[in-house]
């Protein structure tokens, strides 16, 4: 199979689907790797790192788009890069369709073979490709709130430890999953108040295994959510309902009663957002105000460090792109059903059940479309 890595083009991301090393264990199964000229330069890869790996090194995303059997790629496609899809054509990247009903149509006309990231599903639970790039963005949340809640950035002008005889801020993390769990560990080591909310019992009992006293769990209710977050100086939302549109948790009466120059970092920004205020932004201006609250709502925040972020990806991503490779789509997708639930869009038919309900679209199961391709 012919494998093609564009260079990624949306504000600001320099993360790249294969490092030279995966492009390397690519060829060594035996197929073709052509990358797009200067794909790598964000982590540090060279195009003589590709080319010594045995890639070929190309000068454009056409020629990417065009030649390719399998595109692999770490954001969602643009609008000129879903112009280039074509009918049989893999794409195997973050799609995150739920807010995106744009992106949906074109990769329903397209007839390309769609597959997330973030729905591929593991035997031993949870989303093993989303779960990575959910911890870099849970570290990342503290340190954006800690940025923005200095005063020049429109925060309050907190040290979110606080020193002694000061009190740290109250930071309060709604969802104790991945992103939730990793805000904890840097807000805890950087002295802050924690308070961590869910809806699910057994997920707060292993937070309070894992964190014990450190942090303060709370049964996430409308009460409750109304009163902590009312308190917040800084608010992490990283809720998660997968494959479907974020639940708006924080409402804009909410918004208005908080703190002035609280902080709001919206992880939950890729799947629309968990506040009613919430608006993607890039990096390149990652803040905007709402009742004198700052929100920060950066939809690629692990591409800020996108060297790490790469290589954490790869390692998950690799193992299912190889099998992709080297069984074909169907055969693939139909062997693993967790690699099938990756499936969001096959041969111009919605794949994935709350994407088709979030954006109404027709729902077609998967071994059904893959049936008929």
């Amino acid at each position: 199979m012919l494998v093609g890595v564009p260079k990624e083009i949306k504000n600001h991301e320099y993360r790249v689907g294969l490092t030279p090393t995966s492009a390397r264990e690519m060829i060594k199964q035996g197929h073709d790797v052509i990358v797009e000229a200067n794909a790598g330069t964000g982590i540090g890869a060279a195009d003589g790192e590709y080319q010594a790996a045995g890639a070929r090194v190309v000068d454009s995303a056409e020629e990417i788009f065009v030649r390719a059997d399998m595109v692999i790629k770490v954001k969602e496609p643009q609008a000129v890069e879903r112009a280039m899809l074509r009918e049989g054509q893999i794409l195997y990247t973050y799609l995150h369709l739920a807010p995106d009903p744009a992106q949906a149509e074109d990769l329903v006309d397209s007839g390309a073979t769609c597959i997330a990231y973030e729905t591929v599903t593991s035997p031993f639970g949870g989303l093993p490709l989303l779960g990575p790039m959910s911890k870099v963005a849970g570290r990342m949340s503290v340190q954006a709130g800690a940025y923005c809640l200095e005063q020049p950035h429109g925060g309050r002008g907190m040290l979110l430890g606080g020193v002694p005889g000061v009190d740290p801020a109250k930071v309060v993390v709604l969802g104790s999953g991945v992103v939730g769990t990793h805000a904890c560990h840097i807000a805890v080591g950087m002295g802050a108040d924690v308070w961590v909310l869910d809806n699910n019992p057994y997920a707060l009992e292993r937070h309070w295994q894992q964190f014990q006293r450190t942090t303060n769990s709370v049964f996430s209710t409308a009460d409750a959510l109304e009163q902590h977050v009312l308190g917040a100086d800084l608010v992490i939302g990283g809720v998660l309902i997968p494959g479907a549109e974020a639940p708006k948790l924080v409402t804009a009466e909410m918004v208005k009663n908080m703190k002035r120059g609280s902080v709001i970092v919206d992880v939950a920004i890729d799947q629309g957002g968990c506040c009613e205020t919430s608006r993607a932004t890039t990096h390149a201006e990652p803040t905007y105000m709402v009742d004198d609250v700052v929100h920060y709502c950066v939809a690629n925040m692990p591409g800020g460090v996108p060297r790490t972020s790469t290589f954490a990806l790869n390692n998950v991503t690799l193992p299912f792109a190889i099998a992709l490779a080297n069984k074909g789509a169907r055969e693939a997708l139909m062997e693993d059903e967790h690699l099938r639930n990756g499936l969001n869009v096959c041969a111009g038919k919605i794949t994935y059940r709350e994407v088709a309900e979030d954006l109404g679209f027709e729902y077609h199961d998967a071994v059904s479309a893959l049936a008929g391709t």
